[in-house]
């Protein structure tokens, strides 16, 4: 498997990001933003990881990944935030932030898992508004709350 940056049209990576994120509203607003590695086994795009700029030029923020379906849990994610880690790093970053739902345990295992730390809670980030159906449920809990976490990276 590679993990490298990906210089073409992102819209070839839309089903990707899709798979990250419920809101095509959301999709458009971001989905040109910052640097995206993508993750490729045999030709094939198996993953992606979008980090953004923050208004704090040593903090990141982890935007958007998602592993296709069939390929989770054989390591594609922890590779691919392992190399954001070292973009940044490289970068002179010394924190990391990222976002999930709080309904979504097993990203907020997956983050923590990763060195992530709990900072803070958006309440009721996934509305209709910002372009999220009504109705959608995780594991049993209605998405309604964001949860920000973040990591120090030592240089």
């Amino acid at each position: 498997m590679l993990i490298r940056l990906y210089d073409g049209n992102r819209e070839v990576l839309r089903p990707l990001f899709r798979l990250a994120d419920d809101s095509e509203q959301e999709i458009d607003r971001y989905v040109g933003l910052g640097d995206v590695l993508v993750a490729e086994d045999n030709g094939e795009l198996v993953g992606q990881l979008q980090l953004t700029a923050t208004a704090e030029p040593s903090t990141f923020e982890l935007k958007s990944m998602a592993v296709i379906d069939g390929r989770r849990g054989g390591g594609i994610g922890r590779a691919l935030v392992e190399e954001a880690i070292a973009l940044c790093r490289a970068r002179g970053a010394t924190h990391l932030l990222v976002a999930t739902a709080a309904a979504d345990i097993d990203n907020l295992r997956f983050y923590q898992r990763r060195g992530f730390r709990m900072l803070s809670i958006e309440r009721d980030a996934f509305t209709a508004a910002a372009g999220y159906p009504d109705g959608i449920v995780i594991d049993g809990i209605p998405l309604r709350d964001r949860v920000w976490l973040d990591q120090e990276l030592a240089l």
